[in-house]
């Protein structure tokens, strides 16, 4: 499996409302529930009058498009990073998975994942 660093900054977001958002950004990942919007997004497209907001996370993202089908991928992922004590915060897209890191973990986090056999490109 190989696994790609995108060269941008993510900010994670809690809005008031969807409407503070730029949805024809390029990365924009939505999560609404009954109690929370949340916003995923590149740190300079991160609202202003965001409830909250942490800034600071690197994306690696899954290469290809990942079967429904498949089993335990975001978990064995997740599990290395656990164990070199790396927290993750976890975006799913139709295609694949998005496993975002706070920057300064990111350089450990790409050399746990290739001590394990993991590509990167």
């Amino acid at each position: 499996m190989k696994i790609e660093l995108l060269d941008k900054e993510f900010c994670v977001c809690k809005l008031n409302n969807i409407k503070d958002a730029d949805i024809a950004a390029e990365f924009v990942f939505f999560a609404k529930t009954d109690s929370e919007l949340s916003l995923v997004c590149l740190q300079e497209n991160a609202p202003k009058n965001a409830a909250a907001n942490d800034s600071g996370w690197k994306a690696l993202r899954i290469v290809g498009q990942l079967d429904f089908s498949l089993i335990g991928v975001l978990s064995k992922l997740s599990g290395i990073l656990a164990e070199k004590q790396i927290p993750v915060f976890v975006v799913s897209t139709y295609d694949t998975d998005y496993i975002l890191i706070k920057e300064n973990y990111i350089d450990k986090a790409i050399a746990a994942l290739k001590e394990r056999g993991y590509e990167f490109q």
